[in-house]
């Protein structure tokens, strides 16, 4: 569990082009905390959580979209509940995988498209590229 918000939270900052250093300076944490965290090393509390979602600008649960059915029913029976997958933005992304969200391609990008100020501008480049891609199976 530790692991996998550890990766949304890297996921998260590397989208917004933020350095670990900058988020820990948001934080009032060193960029070696912010590492941990993201390794899973160290548990982010919930207090923390709620900084952290706050400094990358997403809901918590963000942190726990997309993950693994086994992960979430396995942390469930240890609380001794079932816990349902959290539901987000995710859902509608079934085709693109956690390993496309991390390669450099795909994160260069998101960065050059939230750097466009234009809104007209953005939503033609939005367009254009699903314009290109192939239809998905229905």
């Amino acid at each position: 569990m530790d692991v996998h918000v550890g990766a949304r939270m890297r996921l998260r900052r590397t989208l917004m082009g933020m350095s670990q250093e900058r988020l820990g300076d948001a934080l009032g944490l060193t960029f070696q905390q912010v590492q941990k965290y993201e390794r899973g090393v160290n548990r982010v509390g919930a207090s923390r959580l709620f900084d952290v979602s706050r400094a990358l600008d997403v809901p918590i649960s963000f942190f726990y979209d997309d993950m693994p059915d086994s992960l979430a029913n396995s942390h469930g029976q240890q609380l001794g509940r079932f816990v349902p997958k959290p539901s987000g933005f995710s859902e509608a992304q079934e085709t693109f995988g956690e390993e496309q969200m991390n390669k450099r391609e795909t994160l260069e990008l998101v960065r050059a498209y939230n750097r466009i100020t234009d809104a007209s501008i953005r939503k033609r480049v939005f367009e254009l590229i699903k314009s290109m891609a192939p239809e998905p199976d229905e």
